[in-house]
């Protein structure tokens, strides 16, 4: 077994790792604590659950990193320049990680000090209540932002070399363009379209499985 295709699988399972891990972390830990009637109310009694999804989403988030550093030395062999992209990128995505699930515990420390108050003066925390809220959806977004771009750095570099079948990483790198286009709609003051996160779940799960089964190509010269 060639280190091209050992690396492959390790990315392929790291993948599977990163998505478990973000869909856990948004949908399912994060929802009890997010839950109407909102996280000033909930995140005090679920702090347990909230310290989770924060450690959670520092180990997804690290997860691009990780795929990174498995794969630099093949591609390194390929374009240093494309190799130092995905490692800045993934580096950087990891910081945005730890950013923004510092902002979830700064939600998990307001509502520990509202319910302290027996919830006897909510507009007083009303403010603080949005300021919080938004801080930690902004840090989300550019969060999802900087990670899609290293998907599509990533797999713009796999397309080059052809080390996957170019169609898989041609899907990968059009739906993370597809995330980064929603995801930065509020940016310039319009909603995401959640449905248009889909292809690039569905392109990367693909990618996954292939990259498990098959591992990377042997990388031939530019």
């Amino acid at each position: 077994m060639t280190n091209a295709m050992n690396a492959g699988r390790t990315v392929g399972v790291l993948l599977i790792v990163q998505m478990t891990a973000g869909y856990v972390t948004n949908f399912v830990l994060l929802g009890a604590a997010t839950a109407p009637p909102g996280f000033l109310v909930n995140a005090a009694p679920h702090a347990t659950t909230l310290g989770a999804a924060a450690l959670l989403g520092m180990i997804a988030g690290g997860m691009s990193l990780a795929i990174a550093i498995t794969v630099a030395p093949i591609l390194w062999r390929l374009s240093e320049r494309m190799t130092l992209t995905v490692l800045a990128l993934s580096t950087v995505a990891l910081s945005l990680a730890v950013v923004e699930n510092a902002k979830v515990m700064s939600m998990l420390s307001l509502s520990q000090a509202y319910a302290a108050t027996n919830g006897a003066d909510p507009a007083s925390f009303a403010g603080l209540r949005s300021i919080v809220a938004t801080a930690r959806n902004w840090a989300h977004f550019t969060h999802l932002i900087v990670g899609g771009s290293t998907f599509v750095a990533l797999f713009a570099a796999l397309y080059r070399f052809a080390l996957i079948p170019r169609v898989l990483a041609g899907l990968v790198v059009a739906g993370a363009a597809l995330q980064m286009t929603t995801v930065a709609r509020p940016l310039f003051g319009a909603q995401v379209i959640f449905p248009l996160l889909a292809p690039a779940g569905i392109a990367l799960l693909l990618a996954a499985v292939w990259l498990i089964v098959k591992g990377l190509a042997e990388p031939k010269p530019a």
